[in-house]
């Protein structure tokens, strides 16, 4: 039986706690999107306004690569996360097979998000052998498994164009041993990606240490405007663009530039970089509060993936994965939602869909009938009293989804 919608009740205060979808604008950014905003010039154009455009996209392309410890020629603008990892994927994979027929060998993790899996699985149609690595009950990916599974390529005759692990999970927040993927497989010649959309902000990433050779981030999960976002790619990686055009960005994403969206990057992913420090022991102190509040409830909910308290070593700093048998997920949404709680089931690229999470299936849990997730992420925005009210929103609105799903099961 099909939640009804129930609009939000408009005089109630709304508790934003989706940042992992995306992130308000940081100050520092709207300031520097706007004031690129109001000024006129292609970047690609001779005259004066396009070069002083140009300029300010090589001054911005420099700032980002020093908060990812990347040189300035690594930097590629895209239009987000989801192109990066197209480019990524797809023209790691041409290239290779172009040069190599029997590099067909794709590695990734079944809980990737779905810009690197829906990619991998065309590539299979292509002819490509994937191997999907399941992580350990913690949701976390096991290093050792990552080179088996290269290694059963190879000793099938296959080479492997690329591996693909995300840094840390969109969803259950869990982070990847990805520099322990790349350190083993260093020798074999293999192109490593990882998709660090969601890592980009709390985790201090040096892309020059990490020993991957590609890497995907956008902007609007750290502060920044919706719409750019960066591939890191190693000079000495061969890419096939996916998009033809006037060769733009090394001629791996051709199109005009946003200028303004890409100043306004620069500005965010300083800011952030800034911050970091202390606005990760803020939201671990947050994140900590709504999951040990949340399990005093004693509703049976259960936290999805590894956490440890007081530590953003495992899990991001600002990540809750609520997993509550007993109800649907949109149920529980819609309720929390009209509560006043702006929160999640799991990642908002799936146009808007609910449903059962791929993620938590690979999380291996023995759970009968329905299951309702809450993923409550926390931001520079979020403060105590968004925690409480969170935790007074669970504490009424589970035991009505509840007795919704009974309902719909006709129990």
């Amino acid at each position: 039986m099909p939640t009804p919608l129930i609009e939000p009740d408009p005089t109630r205060s709304r508790v934003y706690l989706d940042h992992a979808a995306t992130t308000p604008l940081l100050p520092e950014a709207l300031a520097a999107f706007t004031d690129a905003a109001a000024r006129v010039g292609n970047a690609a154009s001779l005259h004066g306004s396009g070069r002083a455009a140009r300029a300010l996209v090589e001054d911005s392309r420099e700032r980002i690569a020093a908060a990812f410890d990347a040189h300035p020629s690594e930097v590629v603008f895209t239009s987000g996360g989801t192109e990066s990892d197209n480019i990524a994927i797809t023209g790691v994979y041409a290239a290779r097979t172009a040069a190599d027929p029997l590099a067909r060998g794709v590695v990734t993790s079944t809980i990737e998000h779905h810009a690197v899996l829906e990619p991998v699985e065309v590539l299979r149609t292509r002819g490509a052998e994937v191997r999907l690595v399941a992580p350990e009950g913690t949701g976390i990916v096991d290093a050792a498994a990552v080179t088996a599974a290269v290694a059963d390529l190879e000793q099938a005759g296959v080479g492997v164009a690329l591996v693909s692990l995300m840094w840390a999970n969109n969803e259950i927040g869990t982070i990847q041993p990805v520099a322990a993927v790349a350190t083993a497989l260093r020798e074999r010649g293999i192109v490593i990606h990882s998709d660090a959309v969601q890592a980009g902000g709390p985790c201090p990433i040096s892309f020059r240490e990490s020993g991957v050779d590609l890497m995907s981030l956008s902007t609007h999960k750290l502060g920044g405007p919706m719409g750019i976002g960066v591939l890191l790619a190693a000079r000495d990686v061969a890419l096939e663009p996916i998009v033809q055009g006037g060769g733009h960005e090394r001629g791996l994403r051709s199109g005009t530039l946003p200028v303004a969206s890409i100043a306004g990057f620069a500005a965010a992913v300083e800011a952030v970089t800034r911050d970091r420090a202390a606005e990760s022991s803020r939201l671990v102190r947050l994140r900590d509060a709504l999951i040990e509040g949340a399990l005093g409830l004693d509703l049976g909910i259960i936290v999805g993936g590894a956490w440890t308290p007081g530590s953003a070593h495992d899990r991001l700093p600002g990540n809750v994965h609520l997993i509550v048998p007993g109800c649907e997920p949109d149920s529980l949404m819609f309720l929390l939602d009209t509560a006043g709680i702006e929160a999640s089931t799991g990642s908002a690229c799936q146009a808007g869909v609910p449903g059962r999470s791929h993620v938590l299936d690979a999380l291996g849990l023995d759970l009968d009938g329905p299951v309702g997730v809450a993923r409550l992420t926390l931001g520079h925005s979020s403060g105590p009293a968004d925690v409480e009210a969170a935790l007074a929103a669970l504490a009424s609105c589970i035991p009505q989804a509840r007795a919704a799903a009974a309902v719909g099961a006709g129990t």
